[in-house]
């Protein structure tokens, strides 16, 4: 069982988090048969384990009480791909559930960081896959192992799973923290996490859930002066990135777009005049089924720097259906996404019916900073040529005409 015992936990954060968990094998004999059963797996491969370990994950089915949905891996990977990580960088998730952002970027990292050598294709009962060694991240291993990832959650449960999963994909010392980091604690227990720490912020924090308002650290109610998680989470992410030019990707409701709060406002004018910010990618509303159906949105800024124009992306699918089972499809606007992102260009992307646009920041502030993208996309409508009532008239008439008389020979097969 050699291989089993490389899986361990490091560093006394992840001891805590393990400390009073409980094994729900309790019979010895069964255990000692699921351990045997497991280490006879060809789990060698590759990150084998990892994705496992994620295809598991994929199978919680339900929302946490607090608002937490799991983020979709296809998701996570694209928010990934836009912000493009390096590997002397620092990043946090302030609300990482499950670690889904920083195992992802560990993927990316490896995936970029492969030498040809290093890449090797492998065929296993009939499907292909590739492996990636990363071994051009060698010199930055000491990074990556112990102050590269960085995650916060207030969910036990998340954070024993988070720990897992990012040693299953290769860190065996992740910085996972328990902790609410909208509390008043988190810059006494974290000060050099709490302000202008990280290069990059990755994160789908809770929509709702509750909320003790006397205990949220008044550094953020004086940013946005509000109760609205998804608000305070943003003012949190401005300031726990490094300024100017920490780079930050969020998923948030489709209501911070629009909101006619003050709160709402505010919070907007932050990302419009105190940012650079780069993008705003809307989602279809099923994204997040079968755990909920609101409709959501990816923000892309820089802290810091000035906001010329905002890059508007609308994707209409993302390669699942948009009911509950999401069973993978055809349509997929993701690659095309991703591929406009590299090529934008505020003085080419000025076609305002096409799936992807840029808008003066100017014409942002004269909107009150309205991000939604149907206040600024222009709608095309297709002219459609009707007959005259008089002649839909007279086709209806005939149409009544014919059923009276297939009724009339019904009538007469039934005497």
């Amino acid at each position: 069982m050699a291989r089993l015992r490389h899986v361990r936990m490091s560093g006394q954060a992840g001891a805590l988090l393990m400390g009073d968990a409980r094994c729900m094998i309790e019979k010895a004999t069964l255990l000692s048969s699921a351990v045997r059963m497991i280490d006879g797996l060809p789990l060698t491969g590759g990150d084998t384990k990892g994705d496992l370990y994620e295809y598991l994950l994929g199978k919680l089915t339900t929302a946490g009480i607090n608002g937490q949905f799991r983020t979709p891996r296809h998701i996570i990977r694209m928010m990934v791909e836009l912000l493009d990580p390096k590997p002397d960088e620092r990043m946090a998730d302030p609300a990482c559930g499950t670690a889904g952002f920083p195992v992802a970027v560990m993927e990316y990292l490896r995936e970029n960081y492969t030498s040809p050598e290093g890449v090797v294709e492998h065929e296993e009962n009939g499907e292909r896959y590739t492996t990636y060694s990363g071994d051009l991240l060698e010199p930055y291993r000491k990074h990556i192992e112990t102050d590269m990832f960085h995650g916060f959650d207030f969910d036990v449960t998340m954070l024993r799973i988070a720990s897992m999963n990012m040693m299953l994909h290769g860190v065996n010392a992740p910085d996972i923290n328990y902790q609410d980091t909208m509390s008043n604690s988190f810059p006494e227990r974290f000060p050099k996490a709490a302000e202008n720490a990280f290069d990059f912020i990755l994160a789908n924090p809770p929509f709702k859930g509750s909320l003790d308002a006397s205990d949220v650290h008044p550094s953020l109610t004086g940013m946005v002066k509000t109760k609205k998680t998804e608000l305070l989470f943003l003012a949190l992410i401005h300031k726990m990135l490094k300024g100017p030019g920490g780079r930050a990707a969020v998923i948030v409701p489709d209501g911070v777009l629009f909101g006619s709060s003050k709160a709402h406002k505010r919070l907007r004018k932050l990302l419009v005049d105190d940012c650079e910010l780069q993008g705003v990618i809307s989602m279809p509303s099923g994204v997040f089924k079968p755990y909920a159906g609101v409709s959501t949105a990816v923000l892309i800024f820089v802290k810091g720097g000035t906001t010329e124009h905002v890059w508007f992306y609308d994707i209409k699918a993302d390669g699942r259906s948009l009911d509950d089972k999401r069973e993978e499809i055809d349509d997929n606007d993701i690659p095309d996404l991703k591929k406009r992102w590299k090529e934008r260009d505020p003085s080419t992307d000025t076609d305002r019916t096409a799936k992807h646009f840029a808008v003066p920041a100017e014409e942002i502030r004269e909107a009150g900073y309205d991000l939604s993208i149907n206040r600024h996309k222009e709608i095309e409508y297709e002219e459609v040529a009707y007959s005259p009532p008089g002649e839909i008239v007279a086709k209806l008439r005939s149409l009544q005409s014919e059923i009276s008389a297939e009724l009339d020979v019904l009538e007469g097969m039934l005497k």
